[in-house]
C-alpha cells in the first residue's frame, strides 16, 4: 500500500484536477442517453437499435480495466489517467464527424476504452493516498464532480440534440477534454513521477487478477456489482426515452429532467459524512436500496411529469447511496493490489451495465418499459437485501 507524500495542497490540487477528468469522463459517459431517440430517426432505426451506442461504450470500458489496472501500477496512475484524458479529446472530435451509424458505434467503443482509464484509477489512486477512515468522505468528493458530469451530460446531449445537433455535442466535449489534459499533464511536468521500477510485469499482473478471483471477498464485491451495473445503469439510459415517450416531454425537456437524477447524487455526496454517521454503511445500504426501487416504480406507472421529476430525484439519491458504499468496499477488499482490485469492480460495474442495456433494448422495442423498469426495482430490492447482510459480516 502506498504512503502519501503530498501535502494537503497537493492533495486538493490533485483532487480538483482529478474532478474535471472525472467530470468529463461520467458526461461523455452519458452524453448518448438522451439521444437515442434522435439517432434512431437520423441512421433510421429502432431506438433499442441505437442504444448500441451505449452498449459499445460500457463493454469496451468493461474490457480495457483488466490493462489499465497494470499499467497503473507500471507508470503511475496520474500519467495513465492524463493520456486518457487526452485519448478521449481525439476520440470525441472523431464522433462528431461520423458518416454512419456503423462508425458511431465503433468511435464510441474507442471511446470508452480511453474513458476507462479515469475514474477507477482515480479511485485506486484516492485509496493510495487518504487512510482509511477519510476515505469516504474523500471519494464522495470526486463523486460530487462525476455526478455533474452526469448531469451535464444528460442535458447537454438532449439539449444539442434538439438544437445544435448531436455532432455538436462531441465538438463540445472534445473541447473539455484538451482543457481537462492540458492541466493535468502540467501539473505532473512539474513533479517526479518517475515509472514504478518494483512494479509487476503484465504477466504478474494478470496472475494477480487470477489471484484476486479466488478471493471470495472479491468475489461478492464484483458480483453485486455487476447486478447493480445491470439493474440501474441498464435502466437509466432508457429513462429519458420513457420520460419522452410516456411522458410526452421534448428530447431537451427528458434530458433535463434527468439531471434531478444527479442532483439526488449531489445531495448524498455533499452531505456523505452525515449520511453515513446518520446510517451507518448497512443503513445506507438499506436505504439506498429502497429509494432506488421506489424511484423506478413512479417512474415506470406515473401519470404527470411531476412524478417522473420524484422520480429520478429518488433514484439517484439511492443509487449513489448503495455505490458509494460498494466503492468503499472495493478499495479495501484487496489492499495489496489495488489498482487492480478497483479496475475489476468498474469492469464488473461496466459488464453488467451492458448486459442491462442490452435486455433493456429488448422491452423498448416491445413497447414494455414500465415492466422492465418494475422488474428492475423488484431486482434492486433483492441486491439491497443481500449487500445489506454481506456488509454486516465485514
Amino acid at each position: 500500500m502506498s504512503v502519501s507524500l503530498l501535502s494537503p495542497g497537493e492533495e486538493r490540487l490533485y483532487l480538483r484536477l482529478l474532478g474535471l477528468a472525472g467530470f468529463a469522463s461520467m458526461a461523455s459517459m452519458r452524453i448518448c442517453d438522451p439521444m437515442l431517440v434522435v439517432l434512431g430517426e437520423e441512421f433510421q432505426i429502432s431506438t433499442g437499435e441505437a442504444s448500441a451506442v451505449v452498449s459499445a461504450y460500457a463493454v469496451v470500458y468493461g474490457i480495457a480495466q483488466f490493462f489499465y489496472g497494470p499499467l497503473g501500477d507500471r507508470l503511475g496512475k496520474l500519467r495513465v489517467i492524463s493520456l486518457a484524458v487526452l485519448a478521449c479529446a481525439v476520440f470525441s472530435a472523431i464522433t462528431a464527424l461520423s458518416f454512419n451509424f456503423q462508425m458511431l458505434v465503433i468511435v464510441r467503443g474507442c471511446m470508452g476504452a480511453a474513458a476507462a482509464g479515469m475514474i477507477p484509477l482515480a479511485m485506486a489512486w484516492v485509496g493510495d493516498q487518504v487512510p482509511y477512515e477519510r476515505r469516504q468522505e474523500t471519494l464522495a468528493k470526486i463523486m460530487s464532480a462525476t455526478v455533474l458530469g452526469m448531469m451535464s451530460g444528460l442535458w447537454f446531449g438532449g439539449f444539442t440534440a434538439d438544437t445544435l445537433g448531436w455532432r455538436g455535442a462531441f465538438v463540445v466535449l472534445s473541447g473539455l477534454f484538451v482543457v481537462a489534459a492540458v492541466l493535468l499533464l502540467r501539473q505532473l511536468r512539474g513533479q517526479a513521477l518517475a515509472m514504478a521500477t518494483d512494479a509487476p510485469s503484465f504477466l504478474s499482473s494478470f496472475l494477480t487478477t487470477a489471484r484476486l478471483l479466488a478471493m471470495p471477498r472479491v468475489r461478492w464485491v464484483l458480483a453485486v456489482t455487476a447486478i447493480e451495473g445491470a439493474l440501474v445503469f441498464g435502466t437509466m439510459a432508457f429513462m429519458p426515452t420513457h420520460l419522452h415517450e410516456h411522458y410526452g416531454l421534448s428530447v431537451a425537456a427528458a434530458g433535463s429532467v434527468m439531471m434531478l437524477y444527479g442532483v439526488g447524487g449531489l445531495l448524498y455526496s455533499q452531505m456523505a459524512r452525515r449520511w453515513l454517521a446518520w446510517l451507518g454503511e448497512r443503513g445506507l445500504v438499506k436505504t439506498g436500496a429502497g429509494l432506488v426501487a421506489s424511484g423506478l416504480l413512479l417512474l415506470a406507472w406515473g401519470i404527470a411529469s411531476w412524478t417522473g421529476m420524484l422520480a429520478c430525484l429518488l433514484a439517484g439519491l439511492g443509487f449513489y447511496m448503495l455505490h458509494n458504499t460498494l466503492q468503499v468496499q472495493a478499495t479495501q477488499m484487496a489492499p495489496a493490489a489495488r489498482g487492480t482490485a478497483v479496475t475489476l469492480f468498474a469492469s464488473s460495474l461496466f459488464f453488467g451495465q451492458s448486459m442491462g442495456v442490452l435486455l433493456m433494448a429488448q422491452s423498448v422495442n416491445r413497447g414494455g418499459l414500465a415492466y422492465a423498469f418494475s422488474a428492475a426495482a423488484a431486482g434492486v430490492l433483492v441486491l439491497g437485501m443481500v449487500v445489506f447482510r454481506l456488509v454486516g459480516r465485514r
